[in-house]
């Protein structure tokens, strides 16, 4: 008597398989990358089962071995549903929570009027400047440089 092999046989269990690996592979990246192997993991899903449905139908034109193969590929498809379903939820839940955190920040500095330039201390490692409001002006401090240099140069061509 010849046998077939279910219509899912091969294929249910590769994209099983490549959803379970990609799932595992993928979680530390919450949800972006598990999108793909949650798409595949369900379309495996339903290839097994209309193959089983069709090896129900008519079970004499089917060979056991691959029943048994589908079998496999939907319980590796159900784990790679259930892994990458919970590390896309996570990913979502991370994402509304920082985007929460975030804009309430945002709005919470914008209504106090936090976002307001502040003059602070400048160090470098061979002087200490101090912002202008605290010395008086830097306009003076300029001059008297710029003089210096216009003397130095001046002297150096006589």
């Amino acid at each position: 008597m010849n046998q077939n092999k279910l219509p899912a046989d091969p294929l249910s269990l590769v994209l099983g398989i490549l959803a379970l690996v990609m799932g595992i592979a993928g979680c530390c990246c919450y949800g972006v990358t598990a999108i793909i192997p949650l798409i595949m993991s369900i379309i495996g899903l339903v290839v097994a089962n209309k193959s089983l449905r069709a090896f129900g139908e008519n079970p004499e034109i089917y060979d056991p071995q691959s029943r048994n193969n589908v079998n496999t590929a939907k319980i590796i498809n159900i784990i790679a549903l259930g892994l990458n379903g919970v590390v896309v939820l996570v990913g979502i839940i991370a994402l509304v929570f920082y985007g929460t955190v975030i804009s309430s920040a945002i709005l919470e500095g914008l209504e106090h009027g936090d976002f307001e330039y502040e003059e602070h201390y400048y160090e470098s490692e061979y002087e200490t400047t101090i912002a202008p409001e605290d010395t008086g002006s830097w306009d003076d401090e300029v001059y008297d440089i710029e003089d210096d240099i216009k003397a130095t140069s001046l002297d150096s061509v006589q």
